[in-house]
């Protein structure tokens, strides 16, 4: 009997990472996907393979069907198949619109919209036709209210959310659940663009007074993609400490 096996897309670093590292200790076989950060995926699998773990990386641009493809193919030959699918991939373009090239403007849908939509793709037949599994995609607070200075990502990430709800229903006859996770400030590379005292304006508004951790997020997305959540489907759960802010 083969594990259950966990495809994570951005899975190099950040959330991906730690989401890697759970679904490993939780005793599934992990499918590592990125796209640039091959030094950290592949240290990331080492770590896991040494702890008695099973891991693969693949290398695929998720903003492309191609890409998409290049991950099922791979995890299929890897593993024969997937029982979760969490869409993490993405990026984040920070400034004004009006200085936002056509390309930069695609680049943030494909990488956080896209990504999620194509992979989904990729994988649906298996899902459907197995008649079980989850899907669990990575949204973000701005997908809920919008962020200034990030339109397009909030865009994207509300699109995600969108996406999420069409594929809940889509799906459910299926015995496949689909859900989102929604997370607020959460410390990964993404602050890195801000200074401390940013920083600490930012931590002001959060009653709870810090960023998330990657391991905060991680926890919730095993939480929807066990059967502890087994009747819950199409929705999209926001972690961000208990911010309400614009």
């Amino acid at each position: 009997m083969r594990k259950k096996v966990a495809v994570i897309t951005g899975g190099a670093k950040g959330i991906g990472a730690a989401t890697v590292r759970l679904f490993s200790a939780r005793g599934y076989a992990v499918a590592i996907n990125y796209r640039s950060s091959e030094s950290a995926a592949e240290k990331l699998a080492e770590e896991l393979i040494h702890g008695g773990g099973q891991a693969v990386t693949v290398c695929a641009d998720l903003s492309e069907m191609r890409g998409a493809e290049k991950l099922h193919s791979a995890v299929i030959d890897a593993f024969g198949g997937a029982d979760v699918l969490v869409n993490n991939a993405g990026s984040c373009e920070y400034g004004l619109l009006s200085d936002f090239s056509e390309a930069d403007i695609r680049r943030s849908v494909g990488d956080d919209l896209l990504s999620a939509i194509f992979a989904t793709k990729a994988f649906y037949d298996d899902f459907a036709f197995s008649g079980k599994g989850s899907i669990v995609n990575v949204s973000s607070v701005w997908g809920l209210r919008g962020a200034c200075m990030e339109s397009v990502y909030s865009a994207a990430k509300a699109g995600v959310i969108a996406f999420t709800r069409s594929m809940a229903k889509e799906l459910a006859p299926s015995g496949v659940r689909v859900n989102a996770v929604a997370p607020g400030v959460i410390a990964t590379d993404m602050l890195s663009r801000f200074t401390s005292d940013e920083l600490d304006e930012i931590y002001s508004a959060i009653p709870l007074g810090r960023a998330g951790t990657p391991d905060d997020i991680a926890r919730v997305i095993y939480f929807l993609a066990s059967d502890a959540s087994s009747y819950i489907t199409g929705q999209t759960f926001e972690v961000g400490g208990g911010y309400t802010g614009a």
